[in-house]
């Protein structure tokens, strides 16, 4: 039985969840549509994000700030993602400002992950 906590292993479970979205996006980038810019953008934030969720669920010690940091760098992903996934299928938006939402989002959790290793003990 693993010793790692339930949010370390949520993490790793976003990793995995933002890993195969940007892969699908980047290949939705190269092979499908007019413009692939809204597909080539939600690759890019899947796809940086899902190592940095890895990292952090698989070897951060730094306790409830940097499980905050992923929980804010996945929910960030994901409204961005959701945002433009849903204009570029031509179904509007999630909601009013989510895609800037999800970058904020996101911003406040690389914030958090460099406070959290302030707090970090070997």
């Amino acid at each position: 039985m693993s010793t790692r906590s339930i949010g370390d292993r949520l993490a790793v479970l976003g990793a995995g969840i933002l890993g195969f979205a940007g892969v699908g996006a980047a290949a939705m980038s190269a092979h499908a549509g007019e413009d692939p810019r809204m597909a080539s953008a939600v690759a890019l934030v899947c796809l940086t994000h899902a190592p940095a969720l890895l990292a952090l669920g698989l070897f951060a010690r730094g306790g409830l700030v940097l499980r905050i940091a992923a929980l804010l760098l996945f929910t960030g992903a994901a409204l961005f993602s959701a945002d433009l996934s849903l204009r570029m299928f031509g179904h509007g938006r999630l909601f009013a400002m989510a895609a800037p939402a999800g970058g904020m989002t996101m911003m406040a959790g690389w914030l958090a992950v460099a406070l959290g290793t302030l707090r970090t003990h070997d």
